[in-house]
């Protein structure tokens, strides 16, 4: 028996009921008409599996935050009907009491860090359930084990990567050995080989301490791995738009009976579902019917155009943290950063131009120091050798929360411009990113996708010639995820740059002109897209792994593999390149 199954807490009363229990819960957030969520109702039985589906915004955090009791303990809110944990409601539990029944990994991993030290951040919940001394080392050890990150046991969390974040996070649900999970998108800052590892470690973890669990997850095809729709969660919830429970059962015959319905609200789906939307027919990749479509569509691909002229360039780039920079920062922890942690360069030799026009992704694994170059390139973070040159770009940070300002939308993105045209502006980048309904929330209260999209439209609103985006898509629904990367191509196109940093490498190899491929401290490649996508032996150095599609795609309709992709998501969203522009 594994440490974490050894020490699993055992709940009073709960055999043989629902761990988990919702009653008609209706949830209704300040400066809203509408409620988030309108009579859902779950039970969740003990060591059950349920993925919850649904577009951004569609109240899939806000049930977890419910769960939790967050909501309304801390979050404020109108909340009808019932939340049962553990045999108790969420009116006669505050919050601590029941997060001893729950191991939680939040949509902002980030936010949950308090402490200097990944090892400190995974004994507090130990020290706060009363473990035993003695055994809060090897139940440390196993849960990072367990996830594959056991060697940021003595890392300092100021210098850990988003994906090296999100692991920690996870870790540290796993470690009390938790009746119930609640994983808001576990992978969405992973790169590719990072959700597998992360889906079959969970996968061990469930296997051998049976917790309960809710997965809200957008990446659901890379979740699911080759076994398709068969490698989800047995159960599956779909909530709507309107906050509504629109469907309930086994994930197979969900996904099979409202697949046109999902893919037209703009969900993400296992590439069989996706395919059975378009096609009716059962399989992916393995199905004629389906292989055809993709010939079909791979004709008469639409050629892109080469960049023009420089607009940012960088040669001889060297970037990392320095060491005053760390001291500064762990300033209030005196020793908390070890001193080799506190001076790195995670890249060096860095030769990079941007030019008008184009579209450029810089792909690597976690840690390699993707969002760092993008924070120099910013000029945010003084390069620790070498030179960045042209225009100052803008930056939408990979964390949303990190760029708000003003404390409703409308004011978020109309900060810093011109009285003569602010309205205007906001007005046009309200509407583009499907915000006009939030213009007077708050920017802290949206959705985990709300607030990436807010994000966007502030920065956009300045028009700066070069946008740097760090993960674009992160947290989107699909609908929203081909929306932004509409109005990154649209930002090129009219003759500006951008650079973007992303683990979807469906979207890159639909959007972007040329790949950087970061890794060993350097730069693998830098080439067009297909092209540097293509190198099997380059993908294997970085650890990147294409997504099925992509591959196939790359192999069997060479240079039209944007086209074909960019057809794909036209089924969802039909391009309304005029109306958005208005």
């Amino acid at each position: 028996m594994s440490e974490l199954a050894a020490h699993r807490p055992r709940l009073a009363g709960t055999h043989g009921r629902a761990v988990v229990e919702l009653d008609d819960l209706t949830v209704t957030f300040p400066r809203r008409d509408e409620p988030v969520l309108s009579a859902v109702s779950l039970r969740l039985a003990p060591g059950q599996q349920v993925v919850v589906l649904g577009a951004s915004g569609s109240g899939k955090s806000t049930l977890l935050h419910a769960i939790t009791g967050v909501i309304p303990h801390t979050v404020t809110a109108t909340v009808t009907g019932e939340v049962i944990v553990a045999g108790t409601t969420t009116e006669a539990t505050c919050v601590v009491e029941r997060s001893r029944h729950l191991g939680v990994l939040a949509q902002d991993p980030s936010a949950a860090v308090c402490l200097p030290q990944v090892e400190q951040e995974l004994a507090l919940p130990l020290e706060n359930h009363a473990t035993e001394p003695a055994s809060i080392g090897p139940r440390i050890r196993a849960a990072l084990d367990t996830i594959g990150a056991g060697h940021l046991r003595q890392r300092a969390t100021a210098v850990l990567s988003g994906g090296e974040s999100q692991r920690v996070a996870l870790a540290a649900a796993l470690v009390t050995g938790p009746e119930v999970l609640l994983l808001d998108e576990p992978t969405s800052m992973l790169d590719p080989a990072g959700v597998a590892s992360v889906r079959g470690a969970l996968t061990g973890a469930i296997g051998r301490y049976r917790p309960a669990m809710v997965l809200i997850e957008h990446r659901l095809d890379e979740w699911a791995g080759v076994a398709g729709t068969a490698g989800l969660p047995g159960r599956a919830v779909v909530l709507g738009d309107d906050g509504t429970v629109l469907a309930d059962g086994s994930t197979a015959v969900v996904l099979r009976e409202h697949a046109g319905m999902l893919h037209a609200a703009g969900c993400w789906l296992p590439l069989d579902a996706e395919f059975y939307a378009l096609t009716d027919a059962a399989g992916d990749l393995g199905s004629r019917v389906n292989t055809d479509l993709l010939h079909v569509l791979a004709d008469q691909p639409v050629p892109r155009r080469s960049g023009g002229q420089v607009l940012l360039s960088a040669r001889g780039l060297a970037v990392g943290r320095a060491e005053s920079a760390s001291k500064k920062q762990w300033r209030g922890h005196p020793g908390a950063v070890p001193e080799a942690q506190a001076s790195c360069t995670l890249l060096a030799d860095v030769d990079l131009t941007v030019r008008a026009g184009e579209v450029i992704a810089l792909l690597g694994g976690n840690g390699v120091g993707k969002s760092t170059l993008l924070l120099t390139l910013a000029r945010l973070l003084s390069p620790l050798a070498g030179i960045v040159g042209g225009s100052r770009p803008g930056l939408v940070f990979q964390n949303p929360e990190h760029q708000f300002v003003a404390t409703t939308v409308r004011e978020e993105i109309g900060h810093g411009l011109p009285a003569e045209t602010k309205q205007k502006v906001v007005d046009a980048q309200l509407r583009r990113h499907r915000l006009t309904h939030l213009a007077g929330q708050n920017p802290f209260q949206l959705s985990g996708g709300e607030k990436r999209r807010l994000s966007l439209a502030a920065m956009l609103a300045h028009d700066r010639p070069v946008l740097l985006i760090d993960e674009p898509t992160l947290g989107l629904d699909r609908r929203d995820a081909i929306g932004t990367a509409m109005t990154l191509r649209d930002v090129a196109d009219r003759g500006d740059g951008v650079v973007l940093v992303s683990h979807d490498l469906r979207l890159v190899a639909g959007l972007a002109d040329r790949v950087v491929i970061l890794g060993n401290g350097g730069v693998l490649a830098d080439g067009p897209t297909e092209q540097v996508l293509s190198d099997a032996c380059v993908l294997a150095q970085a650890g990147l792994t294409l997504p099925p599609l992509v591959a196939w795609l790359l192999e069997h309709t060479p240079g039209a593999t944007a086209h074909v992709l960019g057809q794909l998501d036209d089924a969802v969203v039909p391009p309304r390149r005029e109306e958005l522009a208005q």
